[in-house]
């Protein structure tokens, strides 16, 4: 697929083998996984930190296999997801760096079409959520409020 931001392809990857149903070596069972996926939620962690840490720690290789449930729909059904998506608030973050490097070095042209390029990103996720009825239709993205939120 073709990057976002640029005319040129994306990397090759492998695929993952498609696997209907959980592998049987699993050593854990659905409801100490969903346990550990609420666990590490109100300690703060990230849904895609968790399915790594199920991963490498625990010996889960799908959680959704595992349970029929996403890490994202667990964590919803016990109240664990925060206000803001996982990938708005990352994009925000990054461009909270962006802009704070900018501060400091207000000459570096790259690092400023970089900020637009997240921010522009930030603003088509803004569109999906309200869309979607993730965020409210009200909620809108600029730099102060996304400092604010997220420190």
């Amino acid at each position: 697929m073709a990057r976002m931001h640029a005319r040129r392809r994306g990397k090759s990857r492998s695929n993952r083998p498609l696997v209907s149903e959980n592998p049987s070596w699993v050593p854990i069972g659905e409801k100490e996984i969903e346990d550990l996926v609420v666990k590490y939620a109100k300690d703060g962690v990230g849904s895609a930190r968790i399915g790594l840490i199920l991963r490498d720690q625990y010996g889960v290789p799908d959680v959704k296999l595992a349970t029929g449930k996403t890490i994202t729909q667990i964590m919803g059904e016990n109240d664990a997801l925060s206000a803001i998506p996982e990938d708005l608030s990352n994009l925000m973050r990054r461009a909270i760096s962006l802009n704070s490097h900018l501060k400091e070095n207000n000459r570096d042209i790259a690092n400023r079409r970089g900020l637009a390029l997240v921010e522009a990103r930030i603003r088509r996720l803004e569109s999906y959520y309200k869309a979607n009825d993730v965020l409210p239709s009200d909620w809108k993205y600029s730099l102060k409020n996304a400092e604010l939120m997220l420190k």
